[in-house]
């Protein structure tokens, strides 16, 4: 049986990785072993990007012990393989979708598969719009998925991003908004920065929904107070989708990892001052934060 969770939120909140040394003591106790990170992980967040499959698929044992360490109510959101994502006008092989098919499945049967997210390469354009319906064509209609774009034709504002975003409505699949404005907010102030800024792009901001699960990827910097006006503008957008139904996955990342979990702490935060009713977001070992109360 899966353990209970400290916090219940009503949308999923995680960072880009799980396994960080530095968060011994925050996320982690400060004693805690490498093999025990996931299991407390899932007891403070709810998803996790699973990034490392874009790379290469864990065998499947592993993938069963990953699904059975985490806790009730988590969802893994796993990143599809290069093999697939970035291939030629997605000429993938059919073998190498049906093992990563496979390997979600397992989590599926846990219950512990959350959205799972394409990323399409920068240099797929529109003109490669029917091998992106095939693909998603081929996808199990039960499950859930988004889609990240990069290429410029997705964000013309005009023919190319409405026929993209009218086939994720039709497939009842999410956008990903990718928002990198806060890591090129200013320029770098460390080599974490520097190597960021070298390798994310810097996509159009857009907060366009097509389903009922909205998919945030939202990079900041190591000085969370230079991401301040950004957190503020999308907690207010997060607290409508909240308060419409919506059920959304949010993912704070920072060019060093440690600082991830305070930057979703400070965005929950910013939601919770909009919708008071929300709990608290705490630490393993860390007592929840008392909620105030408007007295007047």
């Amino acid at each position: 049986m899966n353990p209970a969770r400290t916090v219940t939120l009503p949308y999923y909140l995680g960072c880009p990785v799980w396994t960080c040394p530095h968060w011994c003591g925050t996320v982690y106790g400060s004693s805690s072993k490498k093999p025990q990170w996931l299991r407390e992980y899932t007891l403070t967040f709810n998803t996790v990007e699973g990034n490392s499959t874009f790379y290469a698929l864990p065998k499947l044992d592993v993938a069963r012990r990953w699904a059975e360490e985490a806790a009730e109510g988590f969802r893994f959101a796993f990143k599809f393989p290069q093999n697939i994502s970035h291939v030629p006008r997605l000429q993938y092989e059919a073998r190498d979708l049906e093992a990563f098919l496979q390997f979600l499945e397992v989590f599926a049967a846990r219950g512990v598969l959350g959205d799972t997210f394409l990323q399409l390469p920068p240099h797929f354009s529109f003109r490669d719009f029917d091998a992106l319906r095939r693909l998603l064509d081929a996808l199990p209609s039960h499950w859930n998925f988004a889609v990240e774009s990069r290429h410029a034709d997705w964000f013309d504002s005009a023919s190319c991003e409405n026929q993209f975003c009218e086939l994720l409505r039709e497939k009842g699949m999410s956008r990903v908004l990718f928002d990198s404005r806060p890591l090129y907010s200013r320029p770098a102030s460390d080599d974490a920065e520097r190597e960021s800024q070298s390798r994310k792009p810097k996509s159009p901001y857009r907060d366009t929904v097509t389903n009922r699960r909205p998919m945030l990827r939202l990079v900041g910097r190591n000085r969370l107070e230079e991401v301040e006006s950004y957190l503020d503008q999308w907690s207010e957008t997060i607290s409508n989708w909240l308060t419409a139904g919506l059920e959304p996955y949010i993912f704070t990342h920072t060019p060093d990892d440690r600082h991830a979990p305070e930057m979703a702490q400070r965005l929950h935060d910013k939601i919770r001052a909009k919708l008071p009713h929300l709990p608290s977001l705490s630490w393993p070992n860390q007592k929840p934060q008392p909620q105030q109360l408007d007295l007047f």
